[in-house]
């Protein structure tokens, strides 16, 4: 396939083409370094603090759809075909203020200033989706950006206030047009002293690619890569991006399936699969930030091997299984034989996650999965404890429990699921399992919690599944 090595993307409704960019180099630094815009700022360089949110839009059936993402652990290629906006790019013909800029003005939402444009680059976004949010809508979708002069109120307020008036930006009929043009067909190969940055456009080349240089990085939303280059100095020497691979941003359902492309963003996961598993859901949006989940992928998530990534436990629990691919051979795997040991997985040199294969849940059976961490927003797990549970005539027929955090590697609870089987589902049944859990895991300390805290939590997560099948489970709200 024909290959090019200028990255095209929209800035501000200004095309840019840049030849042979450093693969690794972040938006961030491209703005404030190359660009000198000044606007978005760098605060923790980790994709927590919501200083650098930018706004990232792409084509979808002929219009712009934005989404708030963080500049500061995106590379620069990943935005070829797509358009940037940046806090200096909102304003409205005439160069008029936006009006969530104008309310923070108005209402004393910025206080030092350093967060503002972070801030503001996120309401945009949500000002953008339309609708009539609530408060707790808001706080979620302000969740990814920190305030340390504590002016979340008026900055909420501001929110409320710009959410009824309209607005256009400046360069708004440019961009769709623009970005029609520069849509890629190409594939993107960038060869520099810095390094090779590919983006294949189709699963065959983008296995091909791989198995032809199975030392390379495969890159998908970068939320964990992009913290190697951030955090700490890696140099990737070849990187190979999965996020133009029509085939792997692809999602259907079946009758008895939900297939999800590795490249699928936490963002485009179908409703169908969420209102299949509510749990899942409800633990999805506790991971990392919006602006996080509107990069980073399941497939990236598992790929990655974590023991304490949240969807593994999860999907393990479903009894989801992986499509892998090594060049034209393909291969199924069930998802918990995918994690061998810590860093270690059934995937071969050269090797990719092509799908996640998620069952649909059977009626007779009811899924619970919990998080539990030190903050309830945009923090790693300490424990995560998912429970699929086929009861029937007061009796456990079947059970599969999964825990991340509990070992080197996710990992299911075999002998608390035999502990469970048969029996009465009952307060006593339940205490015999719990103490079962200590045959499943041995868990470390670290900063995170302590080994004796994991295995009370692990035990009292399995009390409260039989609590919640016995008593309707209290709402939980978000606040500001």
């Amino acid at each position: 396939m024909p290959k090019r090595n200028v990255i095209r993307f929209v800035l501000n409704g200004e095309l840019v083409e840049l030849r042979d960019a450093a693969p690794t180099m972040t938006v961030l630094e491209f703005l404030r370094e190359t660009r000198h815009m000044p606007g978005t700022k760098e605060g923790c360089g980790e994709g927590d603090c919501g200083a650098c949110t930018v706004a990232l839009g792409r084509l979808e059936n002929g219009l712009v759809q934005y989404r708030a993402v963080n500049a500061c652990i995106q590379f620069l290629p990943t935005l070829d075909g797509c358009s940037l906006l940046t806090v200096e790019g909102i304003r409205q013909p005439g160069g008029i203020l936006h009006p969530v800029q104008t309310e923070m003005v108005r209402r004393h939402g910025s206080q030092c200033g350093f967060c503002t444009p972070g801030f503001i680059m996120s309401m945009y976004v949500l000002w953008r989706s339309g609708g009539n949010p609530s408060v707790d809508e808001i706080a979620e979708a302000l969740a990814g950006n920190l305030c340390r002069c504590t002016g979340y109120g008026p900055i909420v307020a501001a929110m409320e206030a710009a959410l009824d008036q309209p607005a256009l930006l400046a360069v708004e009929g440019q961009i769709a047009a623009l970005l029609e043009t520069i849509r890629p067909r190409t594939e993107l190969y960038i060869s520099s002293p810095e390094g090779i940055f590919h983006a294949p456009l189709t699963l065959g080349s983008l296995a091909k690619a791989v198995a032809a240089a199975p030392q390379a990085i495969v890159l998908a939303g970068g939320t964990d890569v992009g913290l190697w280059v951030t955090k700490q100095n890696r140099k990737l020497a070849h990187v190979i991006y999965t996020g133009q691979v029509a085939e792997l941003l692809e999602t259907r359902t079946s009758t008895d399936a939900h297939h999800i492309g590795a490249a699928v963003r936490y963002c485009d996961l179908p409703p169908a699969l969420l209102e299949d598993y509510p749990d899942f859901a409800s633990v999805l949006s506790r991971i990392g930030s919006r602006q996080i989940r509107n990069l980073g992928t399941v497939g990236g998530n598992i790929a990655n091997g974590s023991p304490i990534g949240d969807t593994p436990p999860m999907l393990i629990a479903m009894g989801a299984w992986l499509k892998l691919r090594h060049g034209d051979r393909q291969r199924e795997i069930a998802l918990e034989d995918y994690f061998i040991a810590y860093g270690k997985q059934d995937r071969a040199p050269g090797e990719i996650v092509e799908a996640v294969i998620i069952p649909r849940p059977n009626p007779d059976w009811r899924f619970s999965a919990y998080k539990l961490s030190k903050r309830f927003d945009q923090d790693i797990s300490a424990v995560c404890g998912a429970f699929n549970m086929k009861i029937s005539n007061g009796r456990v027929e079947e059970a599969r429990i999964a825990f991340g955090g509990m070992a080197a590697t996710p990992k299911r609870a075999m002998a608390t699921e035999a502990a469970l089987r048969g029996h009465r589902w009952i307060a006593e049944t339940v205490e015999a399992a719990s103490s079962a859990l200590d045959q499943d895991f041995a868990p470390i300390s670290d900063m995170r919690a302590s080994a004796a805290y994991r295995q009370e939590a692990a035990q009292n997560l399995l009390r409260k599944v039989h609590a919640e099948s016995v008593l309707p489970r209290a709402e939980t709200r978000i606040r500001v």
